[in-house]
C-alpha cells in the first residue's frame, strides 16, 4: 500500500463529471489496483476513487487512473507532505461471530425458506475481496448473491454491493441480484438497500433451528 498526504485536487471524467478543489487529502493506492481520495471527514468513504481493474500511472504532478470504461481519474499533486509505501500482506479477513456462521449454514441447508425458487451454487464463493456468503441461482437462472448478517446495517449492504461489482465483471454472472438477510435489519440499511434493488429479508433464528413451536410460520 502507499499512502501520499497532499494538497491536491481531482478531476473525474467519466459517466458524469466531479471536480474537487485544492485541499490537503490522504490519497490511498493499495496493491490490489485501487485508488482512493479520502478527506479528514466522510468517515471511511472517500471522496473519489477508482475500483479495478485500473491502469494507475505517474505523469509530472499527477496521479491518474483509467479503467476499461474510459473512466479517468487525474489527481494534481499541488504540493507532497508525505509519501510513504508499506506492505501490509495478506489479510484472513473478516471474521464472523457465531451467530453469523450459523445462520449462514441453516440457510444453506434451508436456502428455498427464502424464496421457492432459490437453488444454492456455493457458500463461501471467493472474489478477490473476500468470499460471497452464499451464491444462488433462482428460479430463471439468474445469479443472487446473498450477505448474511446478526443484525443488518448500512455497512452489511454496502458490503453486499461491492460482492456485486466484482462477480457483475464475469459474464457467467452478471448481471447479479443482491439479497440481504439477517434476523433484524435496521430501517437506514433497508431504505438503502431497496435504493439499490437489493431485497431484505428477516429471518428467526429458532425457527430455522426448529426450536420454535411448528404452527409458526418461519420468517
Amino acid at each position: 500500500m502507499r499512502l501520499v498526504v497532499a494538497r491536491c485536487s481531482v478531476e473525474y471524467e467519466g459517466r458524469l463529471g466531479a471536480h474537487l478543489p485544492p485541499a490537503q487529502r490522504l490519497i490511498l493506492l493499495k496493491a490490489d489496483g485501487s485508488i482512493a481520495v479520502h478527506a479528514d471527514s466522510k468517515a471511511y468513504k472517500p471522496l473519489n476513487w477508482m475500483s479495478p481493474p485500473c491502469t494507475i500511472r505517474e505523469e509530472p504532478g499527477a496521479i491518474v487512473a483509467t479503467n476499461p470504461g474510459g473512466e479517468r481519474l487525474t489527481i494534481a499533486l499541488h504540493e507532497v507532505m508525505v509519501d510513504h509505501d508499506i506492505t501490509l500482506g495478506d489479510d484472513p479477513g473478516l471474521s464472523k461471530d457465531g451467530v453469523e456462521v450459523e445462520l449462514q449454514e441453516l440457510i444453506a441447508a434451508r436456502v428455498g425458506a427464502l424464496r421457492d425458487d432459490l437453488r444454492i451454487v456455493r457458500r463461501e464463493y471467493p472474489t478477490d475481496i473476500g468470499p460471497v456468503d452464499l451464491l444462488c441461482r433462482d428460479g430463471e437462472g439468474r445469479a443472487v448473491v446473498i450477505e448474511v448478517k446478526r443484525i443488518g446495517e448500512i455497512a452489511g449492504v454496502e458490503q453486499l454491493l461491492r460482492y456485486q461489482e466484482r462477480l457483475d465483471l464475469d459474464a457467467t454472472l452478471a448481471p447479479t441480484n443482491g439479497l440481504f438477510v439477517a434476523t433484524r435489519i435496521k430501517p437506514q440499511a433497508r431504505v438503502f438497500a431497496e435504493s439499490r434493488g437489493i431485497e431484505c429479508i428477516e429471518v428467526d433464528l429458532e425457527r430455522l433451528r426448529g426450536d420454535a413451536p411448528p404452527d409458526l410460520r418461519l420468517f
